[in-house]
């Protein structure tokens, strides 16, 4: 690798071809020193217990109004096996051998489908239904001696038209997955015209319900990429943009929008879709390309310690530790900027020395955004542990890591309260400097967390006190109900105590996880002038709420349906107010992860 550099160096006067072709090499060695010592670690911790085959499960589902599409088993056998091949080439590529999915095949080589039948017609379904497609199919994975839970599965819905004639296609198919190293789920759509065969055409045009006229070749690539990606989701792939060198040689990685450009280069339509290296390393450790279940049944994570964050000329340094029972073999930095979901989730990566130290440079900046750093420690059995933390980045490219910081300062507190040492927390906080945000914060969660929370009525406010201001999350409320747990106050009841929303730490609030209301009463002469704050959900994946304020029965505020690390401002007048509600409901599907909370609300004079 230093040859390489050195001679990017000396090299003053080159074509940009040439150029381009010294940049691919520096790329490709920084690479395979990274995939090198990852493996060293996974190969040294798997050993030869790598006879554990896991295999893809495949099944298809139809309403009862419906048969499975023509040259079913033919056309996914070809479908699947394209998929398993792209893995194992991208793995290959970047250094980890021909690892890839394990496809269930019979005597003929032909993938092994499992069949299910809905209960309803196909008028009856809608696109979001995925959990009620899986009712349906789960007993028949059972009854073929399976456990769903700890497979890795993927459902193919006749949930779609196609008409050969007019060559027009609609589908109203769940599309979507989730999954982790144990097991997962990804929900696809089955159809005639998808064929492996036809990834090359460039006629016929097709009119596509959701994409518009475009050729038969791209509706596959689309499709077929979207089996790809979705499938990468059940393994435990996140979305993500890539490092932006990676795009600049290969084309849109996989987990990105690579759906949508899968074998483009088959009709010379661009570079086509590839595997980022981040998300080859988590794939690397997967009991369905490393062979193995050592550990597989283990409740392993890692512990980061020691975080310190430093700003460079472009972009930051995060340096840390991180250890655990089970080998950390490499540590993940996803950069997702605001907006754009984390389909353009920036990646670095390392390996962390034999200490568990490592210093991640984090250069892939979006000028201009806020942003979140999601870290990931890889677990050699395929476990991961999360850390994330937010920053902003200006017009001009300068950082701003304050929030950051104040988070990396609560690191050994947030430690102490999760190992349930409330001894080791207090001694913590109580040394964190008084005029700061994080002894604010470790105060208030300690309170909140404490038996027998400390409130104070508003009478009783009016008596003692004579300030301005008040958090609403120090006065009981007369009635509260919330849609999971039990109410608490100015944490967040789960590892993740600290109440970041987007960019912003907050130092209290009011857990309301949807359908949730908190009702107070405000005595008559009371001499508040307004309620402000946030509401919003804390910095997760998934969930989708809306907030509404009730005074004396008139909506007074509603929020538009808000997502996960999304929050709204609000400020309403309570000149007149006596009962003041604060209703929390779904945005519309489930309640599965509908983390809603009232950030800093605060009562004003």
């Amino acid at each position: 690798m230093n040859r390489v550099i050195h001679r990017l160096l000396l090299t003053c006067l080159v074509s940009a071809s040439a150029f381009d072709i010294l940049a691919d090499e520096v790329l490709k060695a920084r690479q395979d020193a990274i995939v090198q010592q990852a493996t060293s670690i996974l190969d040294t911790y798997h050993g030869e217990e790598r006879n554990a085959e896991r295999k893809l499960r495949v099944i298809c589902w139809r309403p009862n109004d419906r048969e499975y599409p023509a040259d079913n088993t033919e056309r996914l056998t070809r479908i699947m096996k394209h998929i398993q091949a792209f893995y194992a080439d991208e793995m290959k590529r970047l250094g980890f051998g021909r690892r890839s999915i394990v496809l269930d095949l019979d005597e003929k080589d032909q993938l092994i489908i499992y069949q299910a039948v809905g209960s309803a017609p196909y008028a009856d379904y809608k696109k979001p239904e995925g959990n009620r497609v899986k009712d349906d199919c789960w007993p028949v994975l059972k009854e073929a001696g399976f456990d769903p839970d700890r497979e890795t599965v993927l459902i193919f819905t006749n949930l779609s038209d196609w008409d050969p004639d007019k060559l027009t296609f609609f589908h109203k198919s769940p599309y979507y997955a989730s999954g982790s190293n144990r097991r997962g789920v990804a929900w696809q759509l089955a159809s005639p015209e998808l064929d492996t065969k036809n990834l090359p055409l460039k006629k016929p045009m097709i009119r596509d319900g959701e994409y518009g006229r475009i050729s038969l070749g791209k509706h596959n690539s689309i499709f077929i990429g979207g089996i790809a990606h979705e499938l990468g989701h059940a393994l435990g792939l996140p979305h993500c943009w890539g490092h932006e060198e990676e795009v600049a040689a290969h084309g849109t990685a996989l987990m990105g929008s690579g759906n949508r450009t899968y074998f483009d280069e088959m009709r010379g339509d661009g570079k086509g879709s590839f595997l980022a290296l981040a998300s080859a390393l988590r794939l690397a450790s997967h009991p369905q390309f490393s062979g193995s279940v050592k550990g597989f049944n283990l409740p392993a994570r890692a512990a980061f310690s020691g975080m310190n964050a430093r700003s460079q000329s472009r972009g930051f340094e995060l340096s840390g530790k991180v250890n655990s029972t089970v080998p950390v073999y490499a540590v993940l930095g996803y950069l997702d900027p605001e907006g754009g979901g984390d389909y353009n989730s920036r990646t670095v990566c390392e390996v962390p020395d034999a200490e568990g130290n490592f210093t991640l440079n984090c250069d892939q900046m979006v000028i201009g955004k806020p942003a979140q750093i999601r870290l990931f420690a890889l677990l050699a059995n395929g476990a991961v542990s999360r850390w994330q933390s937010s920053f902003e980045v200006d017009a001009k490219g300068a950082v701003d890591l304050s929030m950051m910081q104040a988070i990396l300062e609560l690191g050994d507190f947030v430690a102490a309260l999760n190992r349930k040492d409330t001894t080791a927390a207090r001694k913590l906080a109580e040394a964190l400097p008084e005029d700061g945000q994080p002894h604010t914060v470790a105060r208030m969660i300690l309170t909140g967390r404490a038996p027998g929370r400390l409130t104070i009525s508003l009478d009783e406010y009016e008596k003692q006190a004579d300030g301005s201001m008040l958090a609403l999350s120090l006065i009981e409320p007369t009635e509260v109900k919330v849609g999971w747990g039990q109410p608490v106050y100015d944490y967040l009841p789960r590892g993740e105590v600290l109440l970041t929303s987007g960019t912003r730490l907050f130092t209290t609030g009011i857990y309301a996880h949807a359908p949730a209301r908190h009702a107070y009463e405000l005595p008559k002469g009371h001499g508040w002038k307004k309620l402000s704050g946030f509401c919003g959900l804390p910095n997760q994946r998934g969930g989708s709420v809306a907030f509404r304020i009730i005074i004396d029965g008139k909506e007074v505020f509603a929020s538009p349906v808000l997502e996960g690390g999304q929050s709204e401002h609000f400020e309403v007048d309570l000149s007149e107010a006596g009962k003041v509600e604060l209703i929390v409901d779904n945005g519309g599907d489930d309640n599965a992860v509908d983390w809603g909370y009232w950030f800093d609300p605060i009562l004003s004079r």
